[in-house]
């Protein structure tokens, strides 16, 4: 099934992976003696370097889903998303549905999320309470928009800078973000093995064969790769798995848009104690990793409700009415990957003190960084002067890129924490 999601874009199969878990949907939890509930839908960001196939799999999940709704950032209103008041010729006033309405129990595909900057605050509503409120000209509503949000947003500038956090590339609001369920990030590496791959492929779609559109190699490639998944001791099983179905037949989508809606509709998967401990061991682990940090932690209870969500749709698509181990073995993979990029910085290393709405190691946690290098070899050396060759050595230690050096040097100047006692001589002023 992943691989008949989108066959003409050449790999990311645990992206589309995660995708086919949000076309299924886990089970809403809904309390017979309060009235709360919690929603099954989950949401998707795929962030990426232009031409990278982002737009072709949107379109290929609103064609799957039974009922999709793809729209573009750029050419998408505040109106268009939510609802529309107008006047009838009566003067009495009508709603004209938005895309999040139309598709209610269903799923928005959003292209270019990064252009649509001011429409942003009309999502958190429908994204975590999924529905849509409207007070306007003496009109008081509220609309259902259960529906599952699969973005795609290009970073600002172009390319992806992994000095920076995902909020700073996109320059998105940290609230909107933390409701992504997971958030994939996908750069253009020149890669010579992977690019003959791509090119075999490529050339196998104009000639039309279909050989070609059924292979799909790439999971040898990411497979060496480093990721979380390897810091972690994670198996790659779930990657091992999908590359070894990546030759079976494709399934038509016509086919897949009815037994998703047949799922949907008649399949209510439970969790199981064991498969609870499962992804509460890994939850609190992921906690145990940042408690140390000063910063926000990036890992909350949304995590864990992402984790429930998406677990239920992996046993949704077998059609069963529990959960077992395997279905969160396989989610906690595909979350592992998500947070390979999201957590890594510029040099590959993974640093769970970056938060995903959080400031980037080319910011505030960078002077951070070089001050309290800086503290400990002037309490060593027994004096508190620096030439900034030795500041830059100091700063290649802590692992801070050299493109910000000189702009990092000039703000903790300004700053106060660094006084310029003469040429290319410096003063630390926090001991």
């Amino acid at each position: 099934m992943v691989s008949s999601l989108c066959p003409n874009i050449y790999g990311h199969e645990l992206i589309k992976a995660g995708i086919v878990l949000a076309l299924f949907g886990g089970g809403s939890t809904q309390s017979s003696e309060l009235a709360f509930s919690t929603r099954e839908n989950s949401h998707i960001l795929i962030v990426g370097d232009p031409g990278l196939g982002k737009s072709q799999m949107l379109l290929a999940t609103s064609g799957i889903s039974p009922r999709g709704v793809y729209v573009c950032g750029n050419s998408t209103t505040t109106s268009g998303l939510t609802v529309t008041i107008t006047k009838e010729g009566g003067g009495e006033n009508s709603l004209e549905a938005g895309a999040l309405v139309l598709a209610d129990q269903g799923h928005c595909c959003i292209d270019e999320f990064d252009k649509m900057m001011h429409h942003h605050s009309a999502l958190l509503e429908a994204m975590e309470q999924q529905t849509i409120s409207m007070a306007k000209s003496g009109v008081v509503c509220t609309l259902p928009a259960r529906t599952s949000i699969i973005a795609a947003a290009n970073p600002s500038g172009g390319h992806y800078n992994k000095a920076k956090t995902v909020s700073e590339n996109l320059r998105i609001n940290g609230s909107l973000l933390s409701r992504f369920d997971l958030v994939f990030i996908i750069q253009d590496r020149p890669d010579q093995a992977f690019d003959s791959k791509m090119t075999e492929h490529v050339m196998g779609l104009h000639m039309k064969s279909k050989n070609h559109l059924q292979e799909s190699n790439a999971s040898q490639i990411f497979l060496k790769s480093p990721s979380i998944c390897d810091s972690l001791n994670d198996s790659n099983q779930l990657l091992r798995k999908l590359q070894a179905n990546a030759g079976v037949k494709l399934i038509p989508h016509k086919v897949m848009q009815k037994y998703i809606s047949y799922a949907r509709k008649f399949s209510q998967p439970k969790l199981t104690p064991e498969v609870s401990v499962i992804l509460q061991n890994f939850y609190i682990e992921m906690r145990k990793q940042h408690k140390l940090s000063y910063n926000s932690i990036p890992i909350t209870t949304r995590q864990l409700e992402s984790l429930i969500r998406l677990t239920k749709a992996r046993a949704r698509i077998e059609l069963r009415a529990f959960c077992t181990t395997n279905d969160a073995e396989e989610v906690i993979e595909i979350m592992k990957y998500s947070m390979r990029d999201t957590f890594s910085d510029e040099f590959g290393n993974i640093d769970f003190d970056r938060s995903i709405h959080g400031s980037g190691m080319s910011k505030r946690s960078q002077a951070k960084k070089l001050i309290n290098f800086l503290t400990k070899a002037a309490a060593v050396k027994g004096d508190n002067c620096f030439l900034i060759s030795e500041i830059k050595d100091l700063a290649k230690e802590a692992k801070i890129s050299m493109d910000s050096f000189s702009t990092l040097l000039e703000t903790l100047n300004d700053q106060g924490f660094l006084l310029k006692k003469g040429f290319q001589l410096y003063q630390i002023q926090t001991i």
